[in-house]
């Protein structure tokens, strides 16, 4: 596995020759945050990866009462998951390859609650869906599901019987990261991947109300400032810290 991801850091992600076969995760927490590594994503999928997108939670506390005819939980959640397939559609991954868990979540805050119970169910999808590499958030993460899926992840890993890769991925959230995979893109992919993000119409509306700029630019914003810190030629960059983890 190491070997795939030898070199100077960063690494370009274009520039390594992995393994077609290999099967890419996306370790979602919530909707939208598939769209938050588009780019990655699409690489992948040009070059023949399976790709699979576990969603845990629906995120329904995402939603302002303003945008939702009834206000309650379930329509909020039903809302959300309905902005994901649309996403989903829009990108080319096929709706068997997209999967709600529907975690159970706490009040107040409506975060994924870590028990043994919401950590099984993740277990047996990942487990039936099975996977190579994984695409997640960055545990270094202000929000709390960010966080819960890294530790979950890091479980996962280490009772596999063989060594897993994942990119920790780097977003508004996230406190601090090594840049060790990049992908540089251009300003044809960074319009589709806005269009990506505004699918998700409840946050793109939320982020207008509350940050006066869409959910398009809030997440454009990081892979701009990504590219400007590294110094590369193109305008954005979605960057990882690699993580190889070793059975225990």
């Amino acid at each position: 596995m190491i070997n795939h991801f030898l070199g100077p850091r960063p690494l370009r992600l274009d520039g390594l020759d992995l393994p077609r076969a290999w099967r890419i995760l996306a370790l979602a927490p919530h909707p939208d945050d598939f769209e938050s590594t588009a780019a990655t994503h699409r690489w992948f999928r040009d070059r023949g990866n399976p790709i699979g997108a576990l969603v845990l939670s629906s995120s329904a506390n995402g939603v302002e009462d303003s945008f939702c005819d009834r206000p309650t939980a379930e329509a909020k959640a039903a809302l959300r998951e309905a902005e994901q397939r649309a996403g989903c559609r829009l990108f080319g991954l096929p709706e068997a390859r997209l999967r709600f868990l529907r975690l159970r979540v706490t009040w107040p805050g409506g975060f994924i609650a870590e028990d043994e119970e919401n950590f099984g169910i993740l277990k047996r999808a990942v487990g039936e869906w099975g996977f190579d590499l994984a695409v997640l958030p960055h545990g270094n993460d202000t929000n709390p599901d960010h966080r819960l899926t890294y530790r979950w992840w890091r479980r996962l890993a280490a009772s596999a019987s063989r060594p897993l890769a994942a990119l920790l991925f780097r977003d508004p959230k996230t406190v601090g990261l090594r840049d060790d995979v990049i992908l540089p893109f251009g300003e044809t992919v960074a319009a589709w991947k806005g269009e990506l993000l505004r699918c998700h119409r409840s946050q793109h509306q939320r982020n207008l109300n509350t940050r006066g700029h869409g959910f398009d630019e809030r997440i454009l914003r990081v892979n701009r400032e990504s590219a400007a810190r590294l110094g590369i030629a193109a305008p954005y960059a979605e960057t990882f810290e690699l993580e190889i983890t070793s059975p225990s």
